[in-house]
């Protein structure tokens, strides 16, 4: 072998060795970066979540932060270990971050609607809210988006710009509820009797609260029935248990005191003709 083809051997040698061993540094500078993000970012959140002072609403919001900053950290680390300037690489990363902002415009509106939703606080983790026709209970408030848990169990994922401009209903927020059950009774039972019926109902049921007191009222005369509403403040976490109560005690009492809950009815008559 000629002393130039050696030379030439050893050199690409040098060059495989340098490579290499840049290509395993970078590797096992990402690979250690990607977990120990990971790790910080759970013990961010379990952490928050743990912390009385501290609302659990911004766990889930901070540790993505916080995990999102040690990667940005971490790919820095990595494009060093090839040996760029870290002058250029945030140069690059500023070029790299304006083209993908314009890009996704969307998405960054998501994340900026994530951080107004933590300010103004609408919600927290596990209420219950009425988001522009979904119902569910708030899992986590993401940078991006929001996760719900339907009463039937659905995950639901709902962008977070969305979310902040639809109409939400916080129906955990406020301690106490009312709850209203509307019965109609025939126009020729006695209406007095069946309101008393109604409020001996209500009074019945220990859960339903003495202030505001219970209600009961006549609010129409319908087609059918005269229409008997029942109203009752009761605490937020008794709003449903309640209202299926009082529909099927209001029920059994007026069919135990003989006063009918009348339903629409058609006659059909059927004329009969003869052939000539």
């Amino acid at each position: 072998m000629t002393k130039d083809a050696e030379a030439a051997m050893q050199q690409i040698i040098e060059l495989a060795t340098t490579y290499v061993l840049d290509v395993v540094g970078a590797l096992a500078i990402l690979i250690i970066g990607w977990i120990v993000a990971g790790w910080v970012a759970n013990r961010t959140r379990n952490a928050m979540t743990r912390a009385a002072r501290i609302d659990t609403t911004l766990a889930p919001f901070i540790s993505n932060v916080v995990r999102y900053a040690i990667l940005a950290f971490v790919l820095v680390a990595v494009l060093a270990q090839f040996g760029i300037q870290t002058a250029s690489i945030i140069a690059v990363l500023g070029t790299i971050g304006l083209a993908v902002g314009l890009a996704l415009q969307g998405t960054l509106s998501h994340f900026a609607a994530g951080v107004v939703l933590l300010v103004l606080r609408p919600f927290r983790i596990d209420e219950t809210i009425d988001a522009g026709g979904q119902l569910g209970t708030v899992k986590e408030i993401g940078l991006f988006a929001t996760i719900l848990r339907t009463p039937d169990g659905l995950f639901v994922y709902i962008p977070n710009g969305q979310l902040l401009n639809a109409s939400i209903k916080n129906i955990s927020r406020n301690p106490t509820r009312r709850v209203e059950v509307v019965v109609g009774i025939s126009y020729t039972d006695d209406v007095e009797k069946g309101l008393s019926i109604a409020r001996s109902v209500l009074e019945a049921d220990d859960r339903v609260l003495k202030d505001p007191a219970p209600e009961t009222m006549v609010i129409g005369l319908g087609d059918n029935s005269v229409n008997i509403s029942m109203r009752a403040w009761v605490a937020g976490g008794d709003y449903f248990s309640v209202l299926t109560a009082m529909q099927k005690a209001i029920k059994q009492r007026y069919d135990a005191e003989g006063i009918s809950i009348p339903f629409p009815q058609r006659d059909v008559h059927i004329i009969e003709h003869k052939a000539d």
